[in-house]
């Protein structure tokens, strides 16, 4: 973190606060072109990206989350692979593997042949119908951006951006994923259903002679540049004080928890929480046109941060709680 009070004016590789807003701006347009409504998913997609995490998106089947994906690929032309997850989909389908390879001159040797995992953009669709073997396949190329297999490493390519969709867990033939697996997603995200206007707009759009198709905006270089512009906006220590007060209060030990949180939660948010809401608290600010981290891009950044970090107890998954209704009672409370 940048403990400058200065703004984020200065450029870096050709990118400033502006061309920042800019390029995003050209992004969600063009994406605009594609999907229909959903703006808020939008935004919260390209700031996960920006924010150098991943996403976790849960909605039923059919509300574009496989195009929003594609789509977002092509504006920024990166490599997009998809894995389609099933109970019988193995590590090796999505990592790679060691292949036996014989040729005149080297005679026989094993080369490591490469997975879908190494791309840009990586689409894990429908995560939670693969068993916790597949799942936590993805756990270290997640974090360090790499993969190993035996005893070799290699790197990812930049930026690495994975987006998960995840089905309700009441539809049949679900594996809950693992708190540990959880926790590398940056934000948890939700596809709303689309409204009556919404739904006759697709209609048009995609049952006519014309598909609409979004054009190129910004390489990875642009992309990362971005990411590195962002994590020079300055944060406030009172500002990261009341973000990690927001996380604290959600551990029902703390003398901050409101008392939905002493009844109902058994595990509150992890360190990476606090990470992801003030990562993505600096790129909602240069989004708003500002060039340092207020309480209220914090609160905006708080619920999709910590929902997912969120392990009820027997109390609160017998009630059926939403960890969103807790939350919002913790953001009352919390003082700034």
């Amino acid at each position: 973190m940048n403990p400058s009070p200065s703004p984020p004016s200065s450029r870096l590789r050709g990118m400033d606060a502006e061309a920042f807003r800019e390029t995003a701006a050209a992004i969600e347009r063009e994406l605009g072109r594609v999907i229909v409504g959903q703006t808020e998913l939008v935004r919260q997609v390209l700031t996960t990206l920006l924010a150098g995490g991943h996403a976790l998106i849960e909605g039923v089947p059919g509300l574009g989350k496989t195009l929003l994906m594609r789509s977002l690929a092509q504006v920024i032309e990166g490599q997009f692979s998809r894995v389609q997850f099933t109970p019988d989909l193995m590590p090796a389908d999505i990592l790679g593997t060691m292949m036996l390879y014989e040729d005149a001159e080297r005679g026989r040797s094993f080369r490591f042949e490469p997975g879908p995992v190494f791309g840009n953009f990586l689409l894990a669709d429908e995560i939670n119908r693969a068993t916790p073997k597949t799942q936590s396949a993805l756990l270290e190329a997640m974090q360090e951006a790499t993969v190993t297999v035996g005893k070799q490493t290699w790197p990812l390519p930049a930026p690495f951006f994975v987006v998960a969709t995840q089905n309700p867990l009441e539809m049949e033939g679900t594996f809950p994923l693992p708190e540990a697996q959880l926790d590398r997603f940056a934000f948890k995200l939700d596809a709303g259903y689309p409204t009556l206007d919404e739904m006759v707009e697709i209609a048009q759009r995609t049952t006519g002679d014309a598909l609409a198709g979004p054009a190129f905006v910004a390489g990875t270089e642009t992309i990362l540049a971005m990411q590195q512009l962002a994590r020079t906006v300055p944060v406030a220590v009172e500002v990261l004080r009341y973000a990690g007060r927001l996380v604290r209060a959600t551990h029902p030990g703390d003398p901050l928890a409101p008392d939905p949180v002493r009844e109902l939660v058994r595990y509150g948010a992890s360190p990476r929480g606090l990470q992801s809401i003030v990562l993505g608290a600096k790129i909602h600010a240069l989004l708003a046109g500002r060039h340092h981290v207020s309480r209220g891009d914090v609160r905006s950044l708080a619920t999709p941060a910590l929902r997912h970090r969120i392990i009820l107890n027997f109390a609160g998954q017998a009630e059926g709680v939403e960890p969103d209704r807790i939350l919002g009672e913790v953001i009352r409370v919390v003082p700034e």
